[in-house]
């Protein structure tokens, strides 16, 4: 959907705008959309894809947004309860680099611990769930959870629930991570059911 504001047509004519000038527009419709596609900012603002990703870095590094599967989100709208401070389906405490993120169509942010839980989470919700971001094993940056490509049965233990399960951006990267410590590289949908074949009867207990 277009980005729209009263004075959208004046911010789209401005072809010539200054990097701080589109970052600071980016700044507003960020703050109230929440949820952005490169593809609507390279629009509104009259500049390629690539600009789009050079005006966003400040905003990522000063913590305003997060990136997404083809856009970014506002990060941190809602502040992590007390509650949020563990996993939503085994409770254990939540680490950042591990943390599966689903927000849900009701604006409910929900967070596991792991790849292992959010998927299982994820199955849970199904539909529920608008958007789902987890953090690739490699490269340490935030993707698509049903875009990403998992590892299971592999030999590296990462101290989180059983059967553990590694999130990766890229394929070729997942492949090239089992050739030297082993397991299965399988799709979103995939790593479901294996792993719902795997907790039968024991969905409680990811230890």
């Amino acid at each position: 959907m277009l980005l729209t504001s009263n004075n959208s047509e004046l911010w789209r004519g401005k072809i010539g705008m200054l990097p701080i000038e589109r970052q600071n527009r980016i700044r507003e419709l960020i703050r109230t959309k929440e949820n952005i596609k490169i593809s609507e900012l390279s629009k509104e603002l009259s500049v390629s894809d690539m600009t789009i990703h050079r005006d966003l870095k400040p905003l990522i590094t000063e913590g305003l947004i997060v990136k997404t599967f083809g856009g970014i989100m506002l990060a941190q709208k809602h502040p992590v309860s007390s509650e949020q401070q563990q996993c939503i389906y085994c409770c254990r405490e939540i680490i950042a680099r591990m943390s599966y993120r689903m927000v849900t169509d009701s604006n409910h942010i929900e967070i596991a611990c792991c790849a292992h839980c959010g998927l299982l989470r994820h199955h849970q919700l199904d539909h529920e769930v608008v958007q789902a971001i987890c953090h690739d094993f490699l490269r340490h940056t935030t993707i698509s959870a049903s875009k990403a490509w998992y590892v299971m049965n592999t030999s590296i233990d990462i101290g989180c629930c059983q059967p553990q399960v590694l999130a990766f951006e890229l394929k070729k990267h997942a492949n090239h991570f089992i050739k030297g410590f082993g397991g299965d590289v399988l799709s979103f949908y995939q790593a479901i059911q294996v792993l719902l074949e795997k907790m039968q009867g024991n969905e409680n207990n990811c230890t």
